[in-house]
């Protein structure tokens, strides 16, 4: 077995085998992609076991979030050991290189593995993700605009010539009459639709101003034939369930949004993870080769 040893006359004299080794690159990356594809739709397949249709029986999104994270975590380690370790196994020996730049060179390509499949599998499974990623914060956020659509819904169907809501409410103020028991009486739609412009300007700004529930408290009365007390009552109590409709909404996104930020931060743990496992394996892959050959030619 012969011995490398560097001497003078070596200096300057650069070697004509590239250090860039693409074929165990490609390999470990096919074999890397193939197996996050195979286990992302292992994950999809036991996700959809924790959805359903029916109330109550579904998993809640933080708890497939925080699953779907951690099996992307697993995916990304499994896959990238397998990708790191056939990459520096499938590599040709370096002759006459020092250990040092052995070892780095093994490291190199196992990065260079793992980046190539992460690149194929972001094309190939990354919209996907990304789509599991901002669901839960597009859908809460759906949910938080249902109350003021459903009112401005409510509005538009109650009155189709009826003003936007930027000078609705204003207008509303002039015209109101200081009887408001006569514009309950004598034009249900015309009164029915300035509530709704009420509410959707509380809705705006976050409460109902004391005089707009005496009104509202007025032509409930009138239109329910109830005591002015009960009527403002029963104002009270559904413009409080609006409001807790309102927190309902909010918290739903504010938890999306934990339950989004928590997938995408650990993701992107998961992909560095996965740089480090795939180099480490590379490496160690790599080591084994070359004492695998050194084994060889000793006992021959």
């Amino acid at each position: 077995m012969a011995i490398y040893s560097r001497g003078v006359s070596d200096v300057g004299i650069e070697s004509n085998v590239p250090a860039l080794a693409w074929g165990p690159v490609i390999g470990g990356a096919t074999a890397a992609s193939a197996a996050s594809l195979i286990l992302l739709l292992l994950g999809s397949g036991v996700g959809l076991t924790m959805v359903s249709p029916w109330s109550g029986e579904s998993a809640s999104f933080t708890t497939i979030s925080v699953t779907a994270a951690i099996w992307f975590v697993i995916v990304q380690w499994l896959s990238s050991a397998l990708g790191g370790y056939l990459t520096g196994r499938l590599r040709t020996k370096w002759a006459g290189v020092h250990t040092d730049e052995v070892f780095f060179r093994d490291t190199a390509h196992g990065f260079l593995s793992w980046a190539l499949a992460t690149i194929v599998v972001a094309g190939l499974a990354g919209s996907a993700f990304t789509s599991l990623v901002g669901s839960g914060v597009q859908a809460a956020s759906s949910v938080a605009t249902t109350t003021t659509v459903g009112a401005a819904t409510a509005a538009t169907a109650a009155g189709s010539e009826s003003p936007d809501l930027a000078t609705g409410y204003f207008t509303d103020l002039l015209l109101r009459p200081q009887d408001a028991t006569s514009r309950a009486q004598s034009d249900d739609t015309a009164a029915t639709a300035e509530v709704s412009r009420i509410l959707m300007q509380g809705a705006a700004k976050g409460e109902v101003p004391e005089a707009d529930r005496a009104y509202i408290s007025t032509i409930v009365a009138s239109r329910a034939g109830i005591p002015q007390e009960e009527a403002r009552t029963h104002v009270d109590q559904v413009l409080q369930q609006i409001e807790d409709a309102k927190n309902a909404a909010m918290q739903a996104a504010d938890e999306a949004r934990k339950s989004a930020a928590t997938v995408a931060l650990l993701g992107a743990l998961s992909l560095l993870v996965g740089a480090f496992v795939a180099s480490a394996a590379a490496a160690l892959g790599g080591r084994q080769r070359d004492d695998e050959e050194v084994a060889l030619l000793l006992r021959e």
